[in-house]
């Protein structure tokens, strides 16, 4: 068995229940994430901010990982509130991808999230090499 835990020392630090990310057989799963900062207070800006914020930090452990947001293949966002948040964290969230390659995704809403964050993003990429680059 293959595994690789990643850490990316410039992402928000997991707690020490979990991995930020773990690579295996060429590709990277990533932790879910919420809009906070390093010191785990939750970002301003309401699920729009803090789904930026999540994005922005799964961008640089998938960036440790050899990875990117552009090697996404499959995205599980939760909302504590979909009829409000969808359309708000669904503006941020498609500025981070390429339109024409967007990852597949599921989004579910969830009664609550750690810290009282209002939008949790967990990923899996591919981890590109020279012969996946030619295929």
């Amino acid at each position: 068995m293959t595994r690789e835990i990643v850490f990316a020392p410039d992402a928000v630090p997991p707690l020490p229940v979990f991995s930020q990310a773990i690579k295996s057989k060429g590709h990277v799963y990533v932790s879910g994430n919420i809009g906070c900062t390093n010191d785990f207070l939750i970002v301003e800006g309401g699920v729009q901010g803090q789904t930026y914020a999540a994005l922005e930090n799964i961008g640089k452990i998938l960036d440790a990982a050899g990875s990117g947001l552009q090697h996404v293949v499959k995205a599980n966002v939760y909302l504590t509130n979909m009829s409000r948040d969808f359309d708000d964290m669904n503006s941020v969230y498609r500025k981070f991808f390429d339109a024409s390659a967007m990852p597949v995704r599921t989004c579910v809403g969830v009664a609550a999230l750690p810290l009282g964050a209002s939008v949790e993003i967990e990923c899996m990429a591919e981890i590109p090499d020279s012969s996946s680059e030619q295929a």
